[in-house]
């Protein structure tokens, strides 16, 4: 696709919707109310949804994308869904897709074999790199939102966090700063077919994390590495199905193999300052670790 003019792209921006998928999700909403925020013109893709949008069903996906410019795109990981839903957005008009990818994408032996959402980001980049229209793809390391939102956050309430991850480190990113480089991408020039590798400031190991968070409540939490099998056997044993808890576990190895301690500087390059660091993230989600 031919780079828009500036008059064009801002008639694009302003009169044109923009779907948000993964609206309920940790980037998802962030970039949804940063949108409104700019009096952006919005449409969420979700199942309660009006138009009603659901992966899994294809038939949703027309009325989604009907008259749609712009899509931030988060794939469903352990699906192979975003090429043909990058297709078909395409054959409908779409002219920009922002798409959410994981770190490690170009890195051999980042995820193993097996990985299920390795095979969905390097599938679903190769799509938006061949779709003939404007993309943006964003690579980020484990969110820091983890802890306060996400997988992590019972077990650092319940005191103790259990990871296959040795003495990793990893230099965790801010989920508002992803989502402000996605806006960014969908509402601004400059940013067409670039890959944006997003971290934070500093590599901290699952450790040290824990024991700023502890420090900052006061409350007693640490970390306790384990074996892969370990893990998997514990989770296995709290009913998980064992693939289910492979696939963590695999998840997690990069951090144990040293692969996830890196600085980059997406955050930079798109939005021109340095990223959130952990500190600040850990003093403004205080509320989240009270009982």
């Amino acid at each position: 696709m031919d780079h828009l003019a500036g008059d064009d792209f801002n008639d694009l921006m302003t009169k044109q919707p923009i779907l948000v998928t993964g609206a309920t999700g940790k980037t998802g909403s962030r970039v949804l109310t940063l949108l409104r925020t700019q009096g952006a013109p919005v449409r969420v893709a979700s199942r309660a949804g009006e138009p009603r949008f659901d992966w899994l069903d294809r038939a949703t996906w027309d009325s989604a994308l009907d008259g749609v410019k712009a899509v931030y795109l988060v794939p469903v990981d352990g699906e192979l869904l975003t090429r043909p839903f990058v297709e078909r957005a395409v054959e409908l008009g779409i002219e920009r897709i922002v798409l959410l990818s994981g770190r490690g994408v170009e890195v051999p032996g980042y995820s193993g074999e097996a990985s299920i959402a390795g095979a969905t980001h390097i599938d679903g980049e190769s799509a938006v790199r061949d779709s003939g229209v404007a993309w943006t793809i964003l690579r980020p390391a484990w969110f820091a939102q983890n802890f306060s939102e996400g997988i992590f956050l019972d077990a650092i309430l319940a005191g103790e966090l259990r990871l296959p991850a040795g003495d990793g480190a990893v230099s965790f990113v801010d989920a508002g700063d992803i989502a402000r480089v996605a806006v960014a991408a969908l509402t601004e020039e400059g940013h067409d077919g670039q890959t944006y590798e997003l971290s934070g400031t500093q590599a901290l190991t699952i450790a040290q994390a824990v024991a700023e968070i502890s420090g900052a409540t006061g409350r007693d939490i640490r970390y306790v590495p384990l074996s892969p099998e370990d893990f998997v056997a514990e989770l296995t044993g709290r009913g998980w199905a064992a693939a289910e808890a492979e696939d963590y576990a695999e998840a997690v190895s990069p951090i144990r193999r040293g692969m996830d301690s890196h600085l980059s500087d997406g955050v930079a390059r798109a939005l021109g300052r340095q990223p959130r660091d952990f500190t600040d993230y850990v003093k403004a989600s205080v509320g989240a670790w009270r009982e």
